[in-house]
């Protein structure tokens, strides 16, 4: 039987604003890495996410006893067990990779190219999936394609030769982990919760950066509190909030439908950027944005299955 999810104006709404929280959230990094460095930002605001979602996993637990309890079912097994563990690391250590070589692009690229740049994931994902037997549709080549012509404008200026910037690379990298994340969750979130999930890789990649500052670094007291809006508005909305705003938005949506509305976090970083830290692309980065964008969209359409 088809059971196709519809799509309702309450979930458009949500992931719309998930995609909002997520791409204003670069602007907040980028503001914030001017007063402390990668691994004291990083780290901080990782484990704000996970603080977040503690009360969140609590009062979810509540719940589910409580209806399990009116339906006279069956006790449910322990929330936190080896299993999750064991996810919650791994999803931990590559969150924790992907997210600090998008924060140290900073130092090098603007906002608006970063969230663009990060979007390739979309087209990593594919390319990964083929060494563990996914089957990749056409459509989807053709999207990866597009998507590294648009990368191609976006990061290379043709008249110098060395057009690529360093910020760029590290952007390509966190892409390519982001990417390899996103197939681990797709594993993971069928035996684990996912709100735990979440928390955890919170804490384990949030634990692993903070260790980083000590060693690297030299956190002072007095920079972290003046980016204290910063890090308050990456750690408690994009981590906590906008991940559990996704969670609800697609009990109304479709999923295709879904992940194109997360896309605009793109669009709203480069629209945010311009506005606030008034980071302005040239005409042929806007060009590759606009291709990439585009690809993104086009990558999300549903493709008719064969019926055997």
């Amino acid at each position: 039987m088809d059971k196709t999810k519809n799509t309702s104006l309450k979930g458009v709404l949500i992931l719309l604003t998930t995609g909002f929280i997520w791409g204003t959230s670069f602007v907040a990094q980028s503001i914030g890495m001017e007063k402390i460095d990668a691994f004291t930002y990083n780290g901080i605001r990782t484990v704000m996410g996970g603080i977040v979602l503690v009360p969140v996993i609590i009062i979810m637990q509540m719940l589910a006893k409580k209806k399990n309890a009116d339906n006279e079912g069956k006790p449910q097994g322990k929330l936190l067990n080896k299993t999750s563990i064991k996810y919650g690391l791994i999803l931990g250590i590559l969150f924790c990779i992907a997210s600090n070589f998008q924060q140290f692009a900073f130092y090098y690229s603007t906002a608006g190219k970063i969230a663009f740049i990060t979007s390739l994931y979309m087209f990593f994902v594919p390319i990964i999936g083929l060494f563990i037997k996914k089957k990749v549709p056409l459509l989807s080549w053709i999207c990866v394609i597009c998507g590294f012509i648009g990368l191609y404008f976006i990061c290379i200026n043709p008249e110098q030769i060395d057009g690529i910037n360093k910020g760029d690379i590290l952007t390509l990298i966190c892409a390519f982990f982001y990417a390899i994340h996103i197939l681990c969750v797709e594993k993971f979130a069928n035996e684990v919760d996912g709100t735990l999930l979440s928390c955890m890789q919170f804490f384990v990649g949030g634990g692993i950066s903070i260790i980083l500052m000590f060693i690297f670094e030299t956190p002072i007291m007095a920079d972290i509190l003046a980016a204290g809006k910063p890090l308050l508005y990456s750690g408690i909305m994009s981590c906590g909030v906008a991940y559990t705003f996704q969670i609800i938005g697609q009990k109304y949506t479709e999923a295709t439908i879904a992940s194109l509305l997360m896309c605009t976090e793109s669009v709203f970083a480069v629209i945010a950027a311009a506005i606030i830290l008034n980071e302005y692309l040239t005409t042929r980065e806007a060009i590759g944005c606009t291709i990439v964008f585009i690809a993104v969209i086009i990558s999300q359409l549903p493709t008719k299955k064969t019926q055997s």
